[in-house]
């Protein structure tokens, strides 16, 4: 019988980019980068009650959703929906829009 003590142990090499979620995936650096999140264009207006706003999705992106903001604090907005009830949002999932006299 040998002695597996005597034996030299083998270095295991560096890998070049971490191991793959499954065989067949896509390597992290082929993959596509996701693009910045877009910054709401009233940052610098605060929401008060009754002014208009749209709805933003992912991304910034808007979603057509327009309504009324009913109260409001400095993270939150209970927003009154044109075609739906209220809802509370935090603020920039929201875009203050110019009201149409």
């Amino acid at each position: 019988m040998t002695d597996a003590t005597n034996r030299p142990v083998r270095k295991l090499r560096n890998a070049p980019q971490p191991p793959l979620s499954h065989r067949g995936a896509v390597p992290d650096s082929d993959r596509a980068k996701r693009p910045p999140l877009a910054e709401p264009s009233a940052t610098g207006d605060p929401l008060n009650p009754g002014d208009r706003v749209e709805g933003l999705g992912n991304f910034g992106k808007p979603t057509g959703e327009f309504g009324t903001v009913e109260r409001t604090n400095e993270d939150d907005a209970v927003v009154k929906w044109d075609s739906d009830g209220r809802i509370r949002m935090h603020q920039p999932w929201l875009k203050k829009v110019k009201a149409v006299p």
